[in-house]
């Protein structure tokens, strides 16, 4: 689902499908880009996820996506620290090399968001505005992908895609997201949006970023060379509605940890069902 969203920023402004080469080597490098900063948050939060394992955190989470699998392995003893160190330098190398290939400034957005990623766990008993670093974080690989397909693409279509994925990121995945966590954030102080405002607060703000989102959407496939018909942009827009406002109000509403959990599920799938929106203008 990670990698829909860098595939999806990259066919929206080349608007048709790239070369056999570049589609593989982008596909490899968006992978590799998405486990080294997962694997970096993981080893940069490495100590505080082991205090909360170790107080019987992390335990309410069959219904939560994020722990379809394993969460946080390393903490859960899983993999040492030696092995996670190669884990995630292992897979940065991959990604660098990649996106060096694929344009010097993929590279360059890599490393930003490498070092923003270890801004944003370092934050996590300083300030809840490390939100909007999340929300940066989340939003460089759509950009770096349509550098690896345009090395000059419009500032004005990055500046909508930006707008559309940070308000996605914030509203769909980071708010829920802590918002499972909100238990363990308050015994260990930890600073996040629903710990500071409270589920009221943190539901209002979830659903005013989500709003944001949903709007921007018609406007970022306007500008796409795609040129997509007015049935798929509706289409598109419902997907939004579905994915994102119909979950965000039920949270706002309940105030749920339930509800969170399907906000965060629920909103994953929106880069990869705008993705399939894209590819089916492709085909028409």
């Amino acid at each position: 689902m990670d990698l829909a969203t860098p595939a999806l920023g990259a066919l929206l402004w080349l608007g048709g499908l790239p070369s056999s080469g570049v589609a593989v080597l982008g596909l490899l490098t968006a992978f590799a880009g998405y486990t080294a900063v997962y694997a970096l948050n993981d080893l940069v939060d490495y100590r505080t996820d082991k205090k909360k394992i170790q107080e019987g955190g992390f335990q309410e989470s069959g219904d939560y996506l994020d722990a379809a699998l394993v969460r946080h392995p390393l903490a859960q003893g899983l993999l040492s620290l030696k092995e996670g160190l190669f884990w995630a330098g292992g897979w940065s190398l991959v990604a660098l090399v990649g996106a060096y290939l694929l344009n010097p400034v993929c590279a360059a957005i890599f490393l930003a968001g490498c070092l923003l990623e270890t801004v944003y766990c370092l934050l996590l008993s300083v300030s809840h505005l490390r939100t909007l670093v999340s929300g940066v974080v989340k939003t460089l690989g759509g950009v770096a992908a349509v550098y690896a397909v345009d090395p000059q693409p419009s500032p004005l279509f990055l500046l909508l895609l930006f707008l559309w994925l940070f308000f996605w990121e914030i509203g769909g995945q980071n708010i829920p997201a802590d918002w499972h966590d909100i238990e363990e954030d308050r015994l260990f102080q930890a600073q996040t949006l629903p710990v500071r405002y409270g589920p009221g607060g943190a539901g209002s703000i979830s659903l005013d970023c989500l709003c944001l989102s949903v709007a921007l959407s018609p406007l970022v496939l306007g500008l796409s060379p795609a040129r997509l018909p007015l049935s798929l942009v509706a289409l598109g827009l419902g997907c939004g509605i579905y994915l994102l406002l119909l979950p965000g109000w039920r949270l706002y509403r309940t105030r749920a940890r339930a509800q969170a959990a399907t906000l965060f599920n629920q909103a994953s799938y929106y880069p990869l069902a705008m993705l399939l929106v894209i590819l089916a203008g492709f085909m028409s």
